[in-house]
Order: structure tokens, then C-alpha cells, then sequence
């Protein structure tokens, strides 16, 4: 076996989980940011995690507000989850500039993006310092699903969102 670094290992272990983090904004516009190290935590009580560097704008939010949708983009917008994850919401609207038609679910004012094949929603009950990032624990609210969408995997590391491969 050859040494390498655990960023490395983001390209032996993919394709990779991949999520939208869904947070309203003080002006109660959302904003939406990529992230691909989530977990499900627990099944009872229903629990989630994600990780987001410190310095990010989507984390500052959900520990200002306390509520988040993680969604699971599919194939139908997997050209706008790169710049989700590129582009920081507190330089540009995401929403705007990245042409993302939204919609909701019934029981939040966060918006998400169409064409999400999974939306959970969460309240924040902690979060930890992990090195350069937050890991954000949250206890499930809801949970919905669109089952005509095909949820994507970033894979080569980040270099391609894309379906996963059948077997």
C-alpha cells in the first residue's frame, strides 16, 4: 500500500454523498451551499450530520437560525451544484446568479431547489469543532422524497457530479 493524504482518499472512496444546504438569509431569501460530507446519524430519534468549514456563510446562518433543509440534488440540476459549492452567498445571490428555480415544502419557509430527489429537514441541536470544519448535528423534522428524481454522487473527489453507476 502507498502513503497518502485522506483528500486522496476522497478519490479511492468515490462516488461521494453530495447535498444542497438550504438556510434562510436575515432577509429571508435562502441560501443554498454544496456539501458532501454528510451522514445519517440516527433512525430513533431521526438524526443527521454534515460538515461545513468554519469561515463558510452557510454555516454562520444555520447557527444564527437554527433550521435547515439538506436536500439531495438530482441529474436534472447537477450543473448547479459545483457553483453551490464554489461561490460564497455572502459575495452573490446563488439563487439568482446560478438561474435556480425553487419551490417549497409544506411545512418550512426555506426554500429548495426543484428537482431535489430527497429534502430533510432539520433544526441544528449542536455543533462541534472538527479541525477546519463545524460538524452539524441536527434532529430530523421531515423528511420527503421525489422518487421520479435520480440523485447524484460527486465522484473523481469533486471533479464530476454525476448518478451513481448500476452495477
Amino acid at each position: 500500500m502507498e502513503k497518502i493524504n485522506l483528500a486522496k482518499a476522497s478519490l479511492i472512496t468515490s462516488p461521494n454523498p453530495v447535498a444542497l444546504v438550504c438556510i434562510n438569509k436575515p432577509d429571508g431569501e435562502t441560501n443554498v451551499t454544496a456539501v458532501s460530507w454528510y451522514t445519517y446519524l440516527s433512525y430513533n430519534p431521526s438524526m443527521i450530520a454534515y460538515a461545513m468549514a468554519k469561515d463558510s456563510y452557510g454555516g454562520e446562518l444555520v447557527r444564527e437560525n437554527k433550521k435547515v433543509i439538506i436536500t439531495i440534488p438530482s441529474e436534472n440540476i447537477k450543473e448547479i451544484v459545483v457553483g453551490c459549492g464554489m461561490y460564497s452567498g455572502r459575495d452573490i445571490d446563488k439563487i439568482r446568479n446560478l438561474g435556480i428555480k425553487m419551490h417549497s415544502i409544506p411545512t418550512s419557509d426555506i426554500k429548495i431547489p426543484l428537482h431535489s430527489a430527497a429534502a430533510i429537514q432539520c433544526n441544528l441541536k449542536e455543533f462541534i469543532q472538527t479541525g477546519d470544519h463545524y460538524l452539524y448535528i441536527c434532529d430530523v423534522e421531515e423528511v420527503y422524497a421525489d422518487y421520479k428524481e435520480k440523485p447524484v454522487f460527486a465522484w473523481e473527489g469533486y471533479a464530476k457530479i454525476a448518478a451513481a453507476k448500476e452495477a
